[in-house]
């Protein structure tokens, strides 16, 4: 039985009770009140129990919440330092890759200047070459314009143009 019930049947009864003149006190049905009494010293330990039940299976949800909270925060935890990790693996790669460019483009003035001396050496090397042979030429040519003009030891005449 539900114990506010009985308490509800418990003040019915003294409600119903006839006052006692000039006192504070009440004429109350002593088997009524003894039978509810005794009805509470059953219904008590029930509603303890179930009061405990309550208690425990409360208990038992808050442990289950503070685990699934426990493991929520792990995961947490170990999701932020993977992705810390990889922030950290991304900006090394990136540094890496800053260096990288850096070496090639260093590299790469590095050939140009090369490239741009060793075509400055062989045009000039060209250019030597190219002037002794024209200065070849044009003593060939002074020669030959020389020894068209005088007659030949021979004497043939040149011929004129």
């Amino acid at each position: 039985m539900d114990i506010l019930h009985l308490v509800d049947r418990l003040e019915e009864i003294f409600n119903a009770g006839r006052p006692v003149p000039f006192t504070h006190r009440m004429l109350v049905d002593e088997d009524r009140v003894l039978e509810i009494i005794d009805q509470m010293r059953v219904s008590i330990p029930e509603e303890v129990k179930r009061a405990q039940q309550v208690l425990d299976q409360r208990d038992r949800v808050l442990a289950k919440a503070q685990e699934e909270a426990a493991r929520t925060i792990q995961l947490a935890k170990e999701k932020a330092d993977q992705m810390v990790d990889r922030e950290a693996l991304v900006n090394q790669a990136q540094g890496r890759a800053d260096q990288i460019i850096q070496n090639a483009k260093g590299d790469a003035a590095a050939i140009h200047s090369e490239a741009d001396e060793y075509a400055l050496g062989s045009l000039s090397d060209l250019e030597v070459e190219l002037t002794r042979v024209l200065t070849q030429v044009r003593n060939g040519i002074a020669k030959l314009k020389t020894e068209k003009s005088e007659p030949s030891a021979t004497g043939e005449t040149a011929p004129t143009p």
